[in-house]
């Protein structure tokens, strides 16, 4: 008998299939299995806030394979990602398969590469219940805070919105900027340049900085014209020059935070990119017999972590001893220590394997993976190198009692420079000056005077958050979990409370009156330390400090009184959202119509809509996508009003039956196919028809009398009020009687026979 291993990702899967050879099967989970039903609470608030888990909708096909596999394997080993999340991924799927939770069966790596998966393997664990209590934890508290805020702001603001932990705490922080804008006031300040020049006629930048006292402001043209004056009838003297040695140490290897902001700033990708490139890097690619075959070229990419495994530390000191020579590497290996209240399950975002060079992958990889993997590597090898080491030099220029700076270095050592060289802006940020290279300067020289001029200046208002930003703000205030960073940012433009200006975030009006709405009945969801301390109470759950019972209970006592107070409050916002208005007129009135966001996206609609209810698609661009006229196609049979021709017609659920004069005739006919088996409730006809969601399924020809429908599969148990068979029937998840009459109905899910 194979083994089996289940893992999440299909592409891992694939991966993992060709180390494992062909005594093991691996198939796909395809992400969770299992969640909270999507249309009521599904939490007992009344009993331990006990979940109640249902299969997830579309997954029934994922879970029968998972069952049919499970039943002719030897052993099963549960391998889905090595974070909360999967753990509690694995929780679920061992307790459909009926895995004892005894059992070792979970098995996780922090890189898919063939050594740490066989080894895994070897080794597996039982599944940890404190990591999965506090993913459960987290589960149950959003759904209660979301479940419950948004009825509350559909009645108050708009349909269609809705609450959440952080999201709201997220978009608080850009409505906030965004006010901090508007009530900013420019002050004006002046600056005082020169442009001096040696006797052997190099020119150097000196800035104005102060006085024998210390730093001046120049806040008019009146001071700014008097001390210009004064320094042209001046001469400039240099008075101090200092050299200093300055060693610039690499940065860290990346973390999720980090990564995010990093791959931001220099490549440009937006948050949501960069973890769906990073997790294609990390389930791995077919690179070649030359590189071993298929593998993940970086390690899991949801961590906190700093912290590197010593294999890995070893490898790259041999790759920079080799590549970069013997002084390139620091005098003791690094050890970078991972932040106060961090989760440090899973080593920092380093390359799998350091020999496999970006260069090398380049013709391999899509661009994005290039880019992002190249960042990666480079930051790791760097952040195992020696420091740089900069010769740094500052003259300060005294002319009519006032002092001018400038700075300058020179790399006297490259170190991590050779690989990953930021160090201009490392250095203009820790200095008032502008560092640039600099000509030989003594003291008491003096230097001629090519160009002094003044400038009026006025100063700006914060700048408004970008995803990098934004991202280093939640990582600072503790606000959600790096992992979770991308989908926050995502679900809050998605909503409408923020959008994309260029590279930066602003919020909308709908943003700005929810967030004012939210502060005012639900302060302390959108506080910042509350969130922040929330997150970590529910990080203390895994380390059995706190239990989920104790922490929901402590929340759910204050937060249903606010809840009620807000119901009973008359707290309804007028909102006044701004129009879009197009240049395209609507062909039925004539008004010009306007942009609209609906659930598939922005649509054009026309203003003086319910009395107009004309609409038009459009492209991401905004412009028009033009239907294409196609013949209907003749069903061959009369309309039963009318007596046109019936033509076949695509819908919402599927393929139906319309009269051709539509909208003069309205009649429709659903297309049915007769099946040969007959109603094993009542023996009549069945026919295969379409549901909701172009779902096929089939049912009795004499519906309603006799509602039995392939959703109905039969139990292997009796009604205990009639004795006749049961049904479970899936779309409502209920078991239900064969005899309609008795009517016995139990919402408990059974086991099915297929």
């Amino acid at each position: 008998m194979s083994n089996l291993v289940i893992v999440e990702s299909p592409a891992k899967a694939n991966t993992i299939k060709s180390y494992l050879g062909s005594g093991y099967k691996v198939i796909a989970s395809k992400g969770h299995i299992r969640d909270l039903p999507k249309s009521s609470l599904g939490i007992d608030v009344e009993n331990g806030f006990a979940p109640h888990y249902i299969n997830i909708r579309g997954k029934g096909d994922v879970i029968k394979e998972l069952k049919k596999e499970a039943k002719n394997a030897g052993k099963i080993f549960l391998a889905t990602d090595p974070d909360r999340e999967g753990e509690a991924i694995s929780w679920h799927i061992a307790g459909q398969l009926g895995i004892p939770a005894d059992k070792a069966c979970r098995v996780t790596f922090n890189e898919v590469t063939k050594t740490a998966v066989k080894e895994a393997i070897r080794h597996p664990r039982v599944i940890n219940e404190d990591l999965v209590n506090s993913q459960e934890a987290r589960r149950i508290l959003d759904r209660l805070i979301g479940f419950s805020l948004s009825p509350i702001l559909w009645k108050n603001i708009k349909s269609g919105l809705s609450g959440g932990r952080v999201q709201s705490a997220a978009v608080r922080i850009i409505t906030e900027r965004e006010a901090e804008i508007r009530a900013f006031t420019a002050q004006e300040y002046w600056t005082v340049d020169a442009t001096l020049v040696t006797e052997d006629g190099e020119g150097l930048e000196v800035k104005l900085f102060g006085n024998k006292d210390g730093k001046i402001k120049i806040s008019d043209e009146k001071t700014a014209s008097e001390i210009e004056a004064k320094v042209r009838a001046g001469r400039f003297k240099a008075v101090s020059v200092r050299h200093a040695e300055k060693q610039k140490q690499p940065a860290p290897p990346f973390t999720t935070a980090t990564l995010q902001q990093e791959a931001s700033r220099k490549l440009g990708f937006q948050t949501q990119k960069i973890m769906k490139v990073a997790q294609e890097l990390y389930d791995g690619l077919n690179l070649g017999a030359e590189f071993g075959g298929t593998q993940g070229l970086i390690t899991y990419m949801r961590t906190d972590s700093q912290r590197i495994s010593v294999s890995a530390q070893e490898s790259a000191a041999a790759f920079i001893r080799e590549n970069y020579g013997e002084d390139c590497l620091p005098a003791t290996q690094r050890a970078y220590k991972t932040e106060q209240g961090a989760q440090d399950a899973h080593e920092a975002i380093r390359p799998s394997n350091v020999l496999i060079q970006p260069k090398l992958v380049r013709k391999i990889l899509t661009s994005d993976q290039y880019r992002l993997y190249k960042l990666i590597w480079e930051r790791f090898i760097a952040s195992q190198m020696a420091a740089a080491v900069l010769d740094t030099v500052s003259v300060d220029f005294e002319n009519a009692g006032y002092i001018f700076k400038a700075g300058g270095y020179t790399v006297k050592f490259r170190g991590y420079m050779s690989v990953y060289d930021n160090t201009e802006e490392d250095v203009a940020q820790d200095t008032e000056v502008n560092f640039a290279r600099l000509p030989q300067i003594r003291e008491g020289q003096i230097l001629a005077c090519r160009d002094l001029q003044s400038e009026q200046h006025f100063t700006e208002p914060p700048a408004r958050y970008t995803e990098a930003s934004l991202v280093k703000f939640f990582k600072e205030n503790g606000i959600g979990r790096p992992s979770t960073y991308a989908q926050i940012i995502q679900i809050i433009i998605s909503r409408g409370y923020v959008k994309r200006d260029g590279k930066v975030l602003v919020a909308t009006p709908l943003g700005e009156i929810t967030t004012s709405f939210m502060h005012t009945h639900f302060p302390e969801i959108i506080d910042y330390e509350f969130t922040a301390d929330m997150e970590n109470k529910l990080d203390s759950i895994e380390s059995k400090e706190n239990t989920i019972y104790g922490i929901l209970s402590s929340f759910w006592e204050k937060f249903s009184a606010e809840l009620e107070k807000a119901s009973e409050a008359d707290a309804k916002v007028e909102v006044k959202l701004p129009t879009e208005e197009s240049n395209i007129p609507c062909e039925k009135c004539g008004a010009m119509m306007v942009y609209k966001n609906g659930r598939f996206g922005k649509f054009l609609a026309c203003p003086n809509y319910p009395a107009c209810r004309n609409t038009k698609a459009v492209d991401k661009n905004g412009s028009i996508v033009e239907k294409e006229e196609t013949k209907p196609t003749l069903a061959g049979f009369s309309c039963e009003l009318c007596g046109g021709e019936m033509v076949v017609r695509n819908g919402r659920y599927g393929t139906f039956y319309a009269c051709i004069n539509y909208p003069t005739c309205t009649f429709t006919k659903q297309k049915v196919t007769e099946l040969a088996a007959p109603c094993p409730r009542c023996g009549s006809k069945l026919f295969a028809r379409h549901g909701k969601s172009k779902t096929l399924f089939y049912s009795c020809e004499k519906y309603p009398d006799c509602d039995f429908s392939s959703w109905d599969m039969p139990l292997d148990e009796k009604c205990p009020d009639c004795g006749e068979m049961l049904f479970y029937r899936k779309s409502r998840r209920s078991v239900i009687c064969k005899n309609k009459k008795c009517g016995y109905k139990s919402e408990e899910e059974r086991t099915v026979i297929e």
